[in-house]
């Protein structure tokens, strides 16, 4: 896969801004300034087609493009992307991807627009059975994790994260394992959008091994987090906040252990809980 960026080209928005604020405590009133994260309208371009926009931190955009084309089924794999650009326009910023020619004719049978807010998950979805489908089962029957080094893994992940501490107002997805530890972290103001950065990054470094570790978020579980954890292959998923019902019963179905509001003195643990060593 190639990548361009023309110098002649606008740059990229920046992912943090400076905003104006007044401050109001009980001892007064103060002005002063927040940094804020960047929205940005991001359409993710096949062939010249737009299959989706979303609103995004304008970073990891390359990551982004790859990691929604493997979650959303449009590639199966980062080769069938034979180009990829990323264009500034005066409204957003449009991630254009040119697929190989097999590629190509299975995205423009199933083409469809999505216009998704902010990490919206399932939007422009078009049939229930899309909505709630089956994910991979994940390999890794093995994998077996102390509840010390999850939680370790957990504060690793927030130390991670410069753009939360800037703002405060950031969702993260890491990949750790138990031998490397932390290895990939990426950042969005959607928490589908940081899972799928993460989903890129990984297939872009050409990295194996998901199913020997566990992917961390700080954010509750819905059902579309556990289907991309299972596109990545990781049999652990680990996260802040609490599952919902649905959730717990796709990772059981897809295999996975599913961890959830892991906080510093513990976590629950809701499927497949032979992967967490008592």
């Amino acid at each position: 896969m190639a990548s361009r960026d023309e110098e002649h080209e606008p740059r990229t928005p920046p992912p943090i801004r400076d905003a104006a604020r007044t401050r109001w405590t009980v001892h007064g009133v103060e002005p002063g300034q927040r940094r804020a994260p960047e929205e940005t309208a991001v359409a993710l371009v096949h062939d010249a087609s737009t299959t989706a926009v979303m609103m995004a931190t304008p970073a990891d955009l390359e990551d982004f493009a790859v990691g929604f084309s493997l979650s959303e089924g449009a590639i199966a794999r980062v080769e069938d992307i034979r180009d990829l650009d990323v264009v500034v326009q005066d409204l957003g910023v449009e991630v254009r991807m040119w697929l190989a020619p097999e590629r190509a004719l299975h995205v423009a049978s199933r083409r469809r627009r999505l216009a998704g807010p902010t990490g919206c998950g399932l939007c422009g979805i078009d049939s229930l059975a899309e909505a709630v489908r089956s994910p991979r089962r994940v390999a890794g029957e093995t994998v077996r994790v102390e509840p010390a080094a999850l939680l370790a893994a957990m504060s690793a992940l927030s130390d991670a994260q410069p753009l939360g501490r800037e703002t405060r107002a950031m969702h993260a997805a890491g990949f750790w394992t138990p031998t490397s530890g932390l290895l990939a972290v990426r950042e969005d103001v959607g928490r589908h959008n940081a899972l799928d950065k993460l989903i890129g990054a990984r297939a872009r470094a050409g990295a194996a091994g998901a199913a020997a570790g566990v992917v961390l978020l700080t954010s509750r579980v819905s059902v579309e987090m556990v289907q991309k954890a299972a596109v990545l292959g990781a049999p652990i998923l680990c996260a802040v906040s609490a599952p919902t019902a649905l959730a717990i019963r796709v990772a059981e179905e897809a295999g996975i252990t599913l961890v959830a509001v892991a906080r510093a003195d513990g976590f629950e643990v809701f499927s497949h809980r032979e992967r967490v060593l008592a």
